[in-house]
């Protein structure tokens, strides 16, 4: 880049708030809440360091708002009970920094639900292949649900978060909805104009009931799940992508009030390396830049767009990168020219942030040498697999040999 002004360091605007830099923690869960949901020492430790790390925006990881469907057993919970020590937890954190942007993402497991710790939910007559254990959903439950999302994003708001983003991805229950796959006829489901309603009622009643226009509103959008009847696919029975409904989706949503979108792409239980590129065969993550200009020409200039599947560019030195000069391949150089050619507006780092909370600080001060980064080697998804926490073992002593113990248990 020469002397050329680093654009991820440049401020940006959501919604009336001033983002600082274009640098988001994405919503890595890590299952380390406490037993009644709440954050413990371990999440309090972990987003400490996201804020003295100097990340213009912040994700709060899939924060459940209700118990009964769950995927994790230490999942952080939205419920009345938790509204005073989230209250808490907000306003330490703010008190560290009180300039970045932080939100809260509301989620329900639907399907993918532990079947071991909770009561995983459907929302099709005929199950999607390997999760014929869910039960099929009645419809006054979603009612239920929406009100459980509706109730939380109150909350997130009393206890002074700065929005929330309404998860709309990577296979869970909004995922199930809008899929092509629902194509059993009933209120969300069947055509696309039923299936899409699911999205514009919640948001127009988040917008409606928390009624603060400087709460921004939000959400992660799967653009294309890579199986069949998957979001972003031509048809219930066809894996043929067609962008159509999930372009359509983003305009309703920023019609009803939506002031940035989150791109998300594939689903952890059934393509994970669309949504997390895998170190052998890194490449597929240059198809979210493909989404990413999508969304960045749909929808208005003062909507922005976050964009994930950062964090294996890192400083070029991933040899599994085919047919491209190292300098041209790194975070920095993507995460500009990205910005610079109006694909992004935000850069989202998911296990990137794992291994460096630090990394905007240190690139803001010139520390780049000082920059850990991640190795792509996936040890944070066996943690939250395994139900053992989360974290980087690549640089967390502890956490290396708590991963030795785990993998010999679980026979890697």
């Amino acid at each position: 880049m020469g002397g050329e002004e680093n654009l991820l360091l440049t401020p940006v605007t959501i919604g009336g708030k001033t983002v600082p830099n274009r640098m988001a923690v994405g919503s890595m869960e890590c299952n380390d809440a406490d037993d009644e949901g709440n954050p413990s020492e371990a999440t309090y430790a972990r987003y400490e360091k996201y804020f003295e790390g100097g990340s213009g925006f912040i994700a709060l990881e899939a924060i459940t708002c209700q118990r009964d469907s769950v995927s994790s057993l230490h999942q952080l919970s939205l419920l009345p009970q938790n509204a005073k020590p989230l209250e808490k937890f907000v306003s330490h954190l703010k008190s560290i920094n009180k300039d970045n942007v932080f939100i809260f993402q509301l989620t329900h497991s639907g399907e993918v639900g532990h079947p071991g710790l909770s009561a995983p939910l459907r929302v099709t007559k005929e199950p999607l292949y390997g999760f014929e254990y869910a039960r099929l959903i009645e419809e006054g439950e979603i009612e239920a649900i929406m009100d459980q999302l509706v109730e939380g994003a109150k909350i997130a708001h009393a206890a002074g978060a700065d929005g929330v983003d309404i998860k709309l991805c990577t296979g869970y229950l909004g995922s199930q909805v809008l899929r092509p796959f629902n194509s059993d006829d009933w209120k969300y489901g069947g055509s696309w104009e039923k299936r899409r309603q699911f999205g514009f009622d919640l948001i127009e009643r988040i917008v409606k009931e928390v009624n603060d226009p400087g709460f921004i509103v939000g959400s992660k959008v799967s653009m294309y799940e890579g199986f069949p009847g998957g979001q972003g696919c031509a048809g219930p029975d066809t894996a043929l992508m067609d962008l159509t409904e999930p372009l359509d989706l983003v305009k309703g949503l920023e019609e009803r009030g939506a002031s940035y979108i989150i791109q998300a792409a594939g689903a952890p239980r059934h393509t994970e390396d669309l949504c997390k590129p895998d170190r052998a065969k890194p490449y597929i993550g240059y198809l979210n830049f493909f989404f990413q200009k999508q969304l960045r020409d749909a929808l208005k200039p003062e909507t922005k767009v976050i964009g994930t599947c950062y964090s294996l560019y890192r400083d070029g030195s991933l040899k599994t990168f085919p047919a491209v000069k190292p300098e041209n391949n790194t975070l920095k150089f993507w995460g500009n020219k990205n910005i610079k050619d109006g694909v992004v507006d935000i850069v989202s780092l998911g296990r990137q942030s794992l291994a460096d909370p630090s990394l905007p600080k240190k690139m803001l001060e010139g520390n780049e040498s000082d920059i850990k980064w991640c190795t792509g080697c996936d040890n944070c998804t066996i943690f939250l697999i395994s139900q053992n926490g989360g974290g980087c073992a690549v640089y967390n002593r502890e956490l290396a040999e708590k991963i030795k113990t785990i993998k010999l248990d679980f026979g890697h």
